[in-house]
């Protein structure tokens, strides 16, 4: 089975991707705030990514936005003061932290994406991809900060005695509600728009009867 490899226009969304990521950790423009709310926006160049490259661009994507992110606990970029406060309870802990949730939201994009365009078709498999960014990332950071930190006094304090999950939800709050939907949004319509514009190769639709008859 042949791999196929990225096209010049493929790499040059890439790269376009690539810097916008950059500019949206090292700058304000990628935190929105609405009210009391920040939106980042640092998700949908990784989905982006997924639906152009797959699972490889959307891992590679994931991978920039990971150290990015850690970079913003020593306060280069946009300061995190959850990840200061991580790095100065256990620097390596606080790199996987950051760093393997955006990887791994990345690389399941890429699948989520594929598997999407075939049921649905690709215009769909945008927001579906959307969507999913948001929702993923904010699962594995919450999980991993769990996993990782959740023995000490700061985490701790933070969970104040709830149950792991009703203090995932409460802490996301509707932050995580208005990043899936303004996700969804812009990656579907991003998405669409590359595919209508033949920049980005569809995948094709199976038909129910052709899968039966494959069965």
């Amino acid at each position: 089975m042949k791999t196929q490899r990225p096209d010049t226009k493929q790499l040059t969304l890439m790269g376009l991707l690539t810097a916008i990521i950059i500019v949206f950790s090292f700058t304000p423009i990628g935190s929105v705030p609405i009210g009391p709310l920040v939106i980042t926006l640092n998700i949908i160049p990784v989905a982006l990514a997924a639906v152009i490259l797959g699972p490889v661009g959307g891992a590679a994507m994931g991978a920039v936005f990971g150290i990015l992110s850690f970079l913003q606990c020593i306060g280069i970029g946009v300061p995190s003061g959850m990840g200061a406060i991580l790095f100065g309870i256990n620097p390596v802990l606080a790199f996987i932290q950051r760093f393997v949730p955006r990887v791994l939201d990345g690389l399941l994009l890429g699948f989520i994406y594929k598997g999407a365009s075939k049921l649905f078709g690709g215009y769909a498999a945008c927001f579906v991809t959307g969507f999913c960014s948001a929702f993923l990332n904010t699962l594995f950071f919450m999980s991993a900060l769990v996993l990782l930190f959740g023995n000490t006094e700061y985490v701790q304090e933070l969970i104040a005695g709830r149950n792991i999950l009703v203090f995932i939800c409460s802490f996301v709050g509707i932050n995580a509600v208005f990043e899936m939907i303004t996700s969804t949004i812009l990656t579907g319509a991003i998405g669409s728009a590359l595919l209508k514009a033949k920049l980005i190769a569809p995948i094709k639709k199976e038909s129910h009867l052709k899968k039966a008859l494959a069965e």
